[in-house]
């Protein structure tokens, strides 16, 4: 898969905050003493299994994602609270095959004058009506995070992990190059996406970046080391 226009919105949380929300067995991971709320709004094309053709209508859809950051006894990676697509085949999907909080989702998004405009509002049945509208666009030059910095932590994640109805945690792999980055100039009208976390993030983002593309895959699902 391909994710483009990607923009990586962080705020710092307290641990304690997002602490019930994230399986016991799991440490959240923390940078400078504070846990990272992120929002992120991007598009998905090239969804498929490897060596299959692109599906004409499944294989290229609008998501948004809100996460965090955890580590099991070996590796660190994302949380995902909730990640909402404007494709209702890949959303079942992954609930059923990765155990990842999808969620249906209608969608606007077009780019203007250098800025990209997105718009999401959650459909899904009997969950919580969030959404988002803004914009953003990338400034600067492209530039690749430094080792030990906030860009890398925020960013350079190569692991997935999720939750089993049952309670079993899991994790999977994911492969890609170091992201390609640029400042990001961001411009939010509302939003409530962080909401069923019992949050309301003021103030804009501490650290807001954009990446136009970056090629990745993943692979399926294996018990996290507890």
């Amino acid at each position: 898969m391909n994710w483009l226009d990607l923009c990586f919105l962080h705020w710092p949380v307290r641990v304690a905050d997002l602490r019930p929300f994230i399986p016991p067995a799991l440490e959240v991971d923390s940078y400078d003493g504070w846990a990272w709320l992120a929002l992120v709004p991007f598009t998905m094309s090239g969804v498929k299994p490897i060596g299959w053709p692109d599906l004409p209508g499944v294989s290229a859809f609008p998501e948004f994602n809100v996460r965090t950051y955890v580590r099991d006894r070996a590796v660190s990676g994302v949380w995902f609270f909730s990640l909402d697509a404007g494709q209702r085949l890949a959303v079942r999907i992954a609930r059923r095959f990765f155990h990842l909080p999808y969620f249906d989702a209608t969608f606007e998004r077009s780019w203007q004058q250098g800025w990209c405009h997105y718009f999401v509002r959650r459909t899904h049945f009997r969950a919580p009506a969030v959404h988002f509208q803004g914009r953003f666009r990338p400034v600067g030059e492209v530039f690749h995070s430094q080792s030990g910095s906030l860009e890398e932590f925020l960013t350079e994640r190569y692991w997935l992990f999720s939750q089993h109805p049952d309670g079993r945690v899991f994790r999977a792999r994911v492969f890609h190059e170091r992201w390609p980055l640029q400042a990001a100039e961001i411009d939010l009208d509302h939003f409530s996406m962080e909401a069923p976390l019992g949050l309301r993030l003021l103030g804009p983002p501490k650290s807001q970046l954009f990446s136009a593309r970056i090629k990745t895959s993943a692979q399926l699902l294996e018990p996290a080391e507890l």
